[in-house]
């Protein structure tokens, strides 16, 4: 070997040496204070490998990625399972093309140790199978239509949820009782408590909106007022708007940003609209993606749907849970209630504030309940975009693809 390609050879190996004490002294630091929430044992691993992945992630690995893929080795690109297996299987490979004694390889149960977790996670909240679960909304007439219900199936239906913001607990007995009629009783039935609404509560415009135009964002409606106008059906989120704060509405099918404070609301400016101009009206979605938002996800209508879901449902949906602490909350309240046949949580992610302690909603939830992560679509996915899609990318790498993780 040519000593030029043996040095080389030798610097790769000290620098990604380096990553990998530094990987493991992170990740421990960043697992020590989680060990505290963990009470299932089958978890621990699992984030473990979590923490070390957001160790591994918080550095700039492209230029070391260029010189290991160039050399046909693993690039780092795809360890979100398996962090330090990946890092000690590199550098064993490296310690033997340069004749010197490095860590032994990983076994391959090791190394594949966590994908098959995921896939056994993944049949424990969603059942048996090889392709990724479809899950369906089911409308309301699905409670007294079983050929509906039937022809979701025939169509690939994996698992059915029920949206709590609509219906009460007679309709969702009848939607359950027609899924576990046609499917049987092991088919998944996904509860999602609806959580706090935030949509336009009344509004008032006599055209579209268009790119340029004012709107008055409030309290409650104006008397006889001549401008555009939208209420808030929760006008508390209003105190956390700043100037220069983005305000969406309807999925990002307007945008707009607050010009100035008032008392009783905010005045906006329309930056995005679509070129046939946005129809305000009342209950249209409202997202604030730069806004704190300090509301509570459990409020009083939940904690009366959490007595139904916990006896009927087999997972249970958390909408706009933001912190660790929301998270604790739902706990404690399932242990008060002592479920009978609920057998997994699913996380709903709708907030920038969700994104930024999406490690420590997963750890506090996974480390007692078997869980999986939803990506609000609609709302979220605008928010990805217009709040900077590489900086959300790289926070929430690893859980892309709502899945359980375990």
């Amino acid at each position: 070997m040519p000593d030029s390609e043996r040095a080389r050879l030798g610097r790769l190996y000290q620098e990604l040496s380096w990553l990998r004490e530094e990987v493991v002294r992170e990740g421990e630091a960043r697992y020590e204070p989680w060990r505290a929430y963990i009470q299932r044992p089958s978890f621990a691993s699992a984030a473990r490998n979590l923490a070390d992945y957001l160790a591994l992630r918080r550095r700039d690995l492209r230029p070391l990625q260029r010189e290991l893929a160039q050399l046909g080795l693993s690039s780092l690109g795809r360890v979100e399972s398996r962090v330090r297996e990946n890092l000690e299987a590199v550098l064993a490979t490296l310690g033997r093309v340069l004749g010197q004694e490095g860590p032994p390889y990983p076994t391959p149960e090791a190394f594949f140790a966590r994908e098959a977790q995921l896939e056994a996670a993944t049949q424990e909240l969603f059942g048996p199978g090889w392709r990724p679960r479809i899950l369906v909304t089911l409308p309301e007439k699905a409670a007294d239509d079983s050929t509906l219900v039937q022809s979701l199936v025939e169509a690939g239906m994996d698992a059915a949820r029920i949206n709590c913001a609509h219906g009460n607990p007679e309709i969702w007995a009848q939607m359950i009782a027609q899924v576990r009629q046609v499917v049987g009783e092991d088919f998944p039935v996904l509860m999602e408590l609806s959580g706090p609404r935030l949509r336009v509560a009344s509004a008032w415009a006599d055209r579209r909106l268009c790119v340029g135009d004012r709107l008055w964002l409030c309290e409650s409606p104006p008397e006889k007022a001549e401008f555009f106008w939208a209420a808030v059906g929760l006008p508390r989120v209003l105190e956390g708007l700043q100037v220069g704060h983005r305000v969406c509405m309807d999925e990002g099918k307007l945008e707009a940003r607050v010009e100035e404070r008032a008392e009783g609301g905010v005045w906006l400016r329309v930056t995005h609209a679509q070129p046939k101009g946005f129809k305000l009206r009342a209950e249209k979605a409202l997202n604030l993606p730069d806004t704190p938002l300090a509301l509570e996800p459990l409020g009083p209508k939940d904690r009366a749907d959490l007595e139904f879901a916990v006896a009927h449902a087999d997972l249970l949906g958390y909408s706009f849970v933001q912190r660790p602490e929301d998270v604790e909350r739902l706990l404690l309240e399932l242990e008060a209630r002592q479920p009978r046949r609920l057998r997994g949580l699913v996380l709903k992610i709708e907030t920038g504030q969700a994104v930024q302690n999406l490690p420590e909603l997963m750890v506090q939830a996974a480390g007692r309940w078997p869980t999986a992560i939803m990506i609000a679509r609609g709302t979220w996915q605008w928010n990805w975009v217009s709040s900077g899609w590489p900086k959300c990318r790289r926070r929430s790498s690893g859980w892309r693809r709502p899945q359980p993780y375990r």
